[in-house]
This record gives C-alpha cells, sequence and structure tokens, in this order.
C-alpha cells in the first residue's frame, strides 16, 4: 500500500510534496521519491527511507518546477534493495512520461510478456508498476498515432489500459510538455482523491491517495476520482474528465477503513474515524452474545489505529474503557519487518503496558485485525505479565483466511492464523480467555451506513471472493509458490500490524 500525490501549481511545489508525503507516510516507510516538471525537463530524486531522511536541502533544490509527483513506498516480499524500483518511474517514449502507482495488477506477468513480444518494450525491473507504466505508454502513442496528443487521445488511452490491465490501480501521471493524468481503475480498490486551491497566480490541483494529504496542505477537498474515471490537467490548469470504463463500480478495500487510512481522511465519502466508530458499535453486539459482560472490567484498545473501536465498544456496553498499553512511536510498524524474530522482538519495544491498570483485572483488548496471530499473542502474553487475571481479544475485522491480491502483500494462506481453525482454536493459540470477531456484513453495513450508494466491497482476504474475476486456486498457489518474485509494486510489506 502506497501513498501517492501530484500537483498542478502556479508556484514552486517541491516542498509541498514533501509536506503531502509526509502525511501520507504510513501508506508507505521502505522508499521516497519526488519527481517535478521545469522548462520541459523532469528532475527527480527517490531513496529508501522515511520522508524526511530522504530529502536534504540539495534534494529540494534540484527539484524546481511548477508540477510534480510523490510516492511513499512499502516493501514487498522479495522486492529489490535497489532504489530502482522506488517511484516515480520515468519513460522517454512516446512523450517523456512520470509515473506513481499505488495497487497491484493481478496480470502483470502476461502483461510484461506481451510487452515485449508484441509492444517491443522492455522492462527493467520486477515491478508492475513499471509494466503498468508501459502500458498506458504504448497506448499513449497509439492513441495519438506518434505524434500530438489531445484530451480525447489521453481519455482513450487509459480506455485501452483498463481493458489490458486488471488488478487494482490509482495512477497519477505527467506527460512532458502537456500536464497531469490521473485515474483509478474501474472497481476503484484502491482510493484516489482531487483537491483544489484558489491562489493570487490562479487554480491549482492536488490528487492523492487520501483527503488528509490535501486538507493539511491546506487544499479543499474536491471529490473522490470515480472509479474507471480518468482527469487531465493542462498547463494552464484547465480540468477535465471522463469515464473511461465500460462497466465501473465501486468496491473500495475494505481493509482501508480497517486499517490502512488515517482517522482523519475521508475516503469514498466516508469518514475513516466514523467508520471505526461503527465497526465498534458492531462489534459490541458480538461481544455482548459470545461474552458474558459481567467478566470484563475494563476495555482496552492496542493503540493505534483499534481506538475509535475500542472507545465505542466501550460506551454501547457500559465499560470502563482504559489505555493500558502506550506506544513507542520511534519503532518502525512491526509489519514491515523481515522476519518473526525480529518482528516479535520489536512488538516489545513498541508497546509497553502500564500494570497497574492491569493488576487483578479482567480485560477486553480490542484490536484492528489478526493475520498470523504474532502480535496478539505477544501482547496477551504482555497483559499477563502485568497482571491481568483474565484476557479477552476483539476483532475489528473478520477473519483473515485469504491472500489480498490487490496491492496488500499478505503472508501466504497457510500463515494466516485463521486458516483451519475455528474461533476457539484461534484464541487458545493467541493465549486469550476468549475471543470475538466482528462479522464481514457489519463490518461492510459500518462503512455503507456512511455511504449507502456503496453496494459492494472487496473483502476477499476476508471471503476469498476477488472482484476482478480473474483469481482461482491455480493463481493463489503459484502466488504462495513464488512469494519470492512478487513485483515490488505500489504495494504494502504484509497485512496489518500485527503480524
Amino acid at each position: 500500500m502506497c501513498g501517492i500525490v501530484g500537483v498542478a501549481g502556479a508556484g514552486p511545489v517541491n516542498q509541498l510534496i514533501y509536506d503531502s508525503l509526509l502525511l501520507l507516510q504510513h501508506r508507505g516507510q521502505d522508499a521516497a521519491g519526488i519527481s517535478t516538471s521545469h522548462e520541459q525537463f523532469f528532475n527527480m530524486y527517490k531513496a529508501h527511507g522515511l520522508v524526511r531522511d530522504v530529502f536534504r536541502t540539495r534534494n529540494m533544490r534540484s527539484l524546481p518546477g511548477a508540477s510534480g509527483l510523490g510516492q511513499v513506498r512499502y516493501p514487498t516480499a522479495g522486492s529489490s534493495e535497489s532504489v530502482d524500483e522506488a517511484q516515480p518511474f520515468y519513460v522517454n517514449a512516446p512523450f517523456g512520461i512520470m509515473f506513481v502507482h499505488n495497487g497491484n495488477l493481478t496480470n502483470w506477468r502476461e502483461l510484461r510478456e506481451e510487452l515485449f513480444r508484441i509492444d517491443r518494450r522492455h522492462i527493467n525491473t520486477n515491478s508492475d508498476s513499471e509494466v503498468l507504466l508501459n502500458v498506458f505508454a504504448h497506448e499513449l502513442q497509439e492513441a495519438s498515432h506518434g505524434s500530438t496528443l489531445d484530451d480525447d487521445a489521453i481519455f482513450r488511452a487509459v480506455s485501452a489500459v483498463h481493458r489490458r490491465a486488471r488488478g487494482a490501480y490509482a495512477v497519477i501521471s505527467q506527460i512532458a510538455s502537456y500536464g497531469m493524468v490521473a485515474f483509478r481503475d474501474p472497481h476503484g480498490i484502491r482510493p484516489l482523491c482531487l483537491g483544489s486551491m484558489h491562489t493570487a497566480k490562479g487554480k491549482e490541483w492536488m490528487i492523492a491517495s487520501e483527503s488528509v494529504a490535501l486538507t493539511g496542505c491546506g487544499y479543499t477537498l474536491e471529490r473522490d476520482i470515480a472509479p474507471g474515471e480518468a482527469i487531465f490537467i493542462d498547463l494552464d490548469g484547465n480540468l477535465t474528465s471522463r469515464q473511461c470504463a465500460e462497466a465501473p463500480m465501486l468496491t473500495p478495500c475494505a481493509f482501508e477503513y480497517v486499517y490502512f487510512a488515517r482517522p482523519d481522511s475521508v475516503m469514498d465519502k466516508v469518514s475513516i474515524y466514523h467508520a471505526r466508530l461503527h465497526m465498534g458499535e458492531y462489534l459490541a453486539d458480538n461481544v455482548a452474545k459470545a461474552l458474558r459482560l459481567g467478566d470484563i472490567d475494563v476495555v482496552m484498545p492496542i493503540p493505534d489505529s483499534s481506538r475509535p473501536s475500542a472507545m465505542q465498544l466501550a460506551s454501547r456496553l457500559g465499560l470502563d474503557y482504559r489505555e493500558g498499553f502506550i506506544k513507542n512511536r520511534y519503532i518502525g510498524r512491526t509489519f514491515i519487518m523481515p522476519g518473526q524474530a525480529v518482528r516479535k522482538k520489536s512488538v516489545r519495544q513498541k508497546l509497553s503496558a502500564i500494570d497497574m491498570e492491569f493488576r487483578g483485572k479482567n480485560v477486553l483488548l480490542v484490536d484492528d485485525s489478526i493475520v498470523r496471530g504474532t502480535t496478539s499473542r505477544e501482547i496477551v502474553d504482555m497483559a499477563r505479565a502485568a497482571g491481568a487475571n483474565k484476557v479477552f481479544f476483539a476483532s475489528a475485522a473478520p477473519p483473515v483466511r485469504f491472500p489480498n491480491v490487490y496491492g496488500i502483500d499478505m503472508p501466504t494462506q497457510a500463515e494466516l492464523i485463521a486458516v483451519g481453525r475455528d474461533t476457539g482454536e484461534i484464541a487458545q493459540e493467541i493465549g486469550a480467555d476468549g475471543l470475538v470477531y466482528q462479522e464481514l456484513g457489519d463490518l461492510e453495513q459500518a462503512i455503507r451506513d456512511l455511504n449507502p450508494h456503496m453496494q459492494a466491497f472487496e473483502s476477499s482476504c476476508f471471503n476469498g471472493q476477488y472482484v476482478t474475476g480473474d483469481i482461482d486456486d491455480a493463481y493463489l498457489e503459484r502466488l504462495s509458490r513464488t512469494r519470492g518474485e512478487r513485483p515490488a509494486a505500489g504495494e504494502m510489506a504484509t497485512s496489518g500490524k500485527q503480524d
């Protein structure tokens, strides 16, 4: 899961893109990159690390221009250590294109072969983002007949991309001497939104993965980019848009609302914070059915993303709410750690228990999700070591039983703790005295309550139903065998902070 941003401004945008990437840092901590356009030249700098560590004054000075792109990236299993797989990506034909992408193509291997055999384009990394860039570049060449671009040709090219590419993709690109193009896959799996600002020099535009990047930089959120839609902003700041997909349907990733997005973002007209409050209400009803409320003395969140759900659960059930864990914010998220041993150590470094809140109490711990179960087990052990009498556990998400193929590089199915186990067995595995999961229907309804127009969700990691219709058992088996060959795309290393 990456964070992407594009700015079509009226003055220097390097600092603005930097600031917006800081606001999207939660979506990627492995690498960061910025490109700008100035006097018909593209300038770019990218490297591994956090935004604040990647860019120095000398780097920022090398990024002049009034428009540009940025990306923060998470690593993938088996992704290269080379900075070449960080974004933005660039291709010089047919017009010179800079490109950032969040998501994952499910047919990237087939497309890479087509590009080599038919389109005569060479792919130099294992990144599906580079594949998608070259598909877009080829279709631009076809639509423009290799000569002059106009709005219609750009939209025809995006339509052709939609016909060829499968999977999840939110894209922002710059075409040299023409302008900025952004588009979203026909299912709208990954988020993308548009904002604007009126300045003395004219109207400026920003496109980003989450609204917090817009509002945090002083822009006004105008709307989400619709599934299948493309927008084009020319060099004078004029914006045009067109629906470029044949049968678009909004099916956003449910995990965005559970965990990935910042709580102060609004995504497809849904406040992430309020969605998590609603999740807590539905989860509370399940807790009341599954556990004796008289056995619970206090409700505690696992910081940070589960806090709204835990607060609302406690309020609905009339239980005391306490903060029992303190988070060390100077430790990286545990899901980017390379191995279980390192991950286990990182949990202890990242969280510490306040003994007096646990001693002699029966506690209900609320977390956003359980994936491998490693972190959940460590947290239960920490609660017992702090003096808890009984430790119950509640997950704001349903059991994760299937891999995600749309940009979240989850463990193989065999590594998921919920596979082949019922709730009681999972509780035993993590050492809890009781475990309650969110029902999938309740999770989706918690989001739909805030936007009734949402009819469906990309919930494949919970139910195994892949919205693009091209994933079968053979695909998942190959994915399990070849995780070391996974593309270094605009995607996340492993699902959730837990595991």
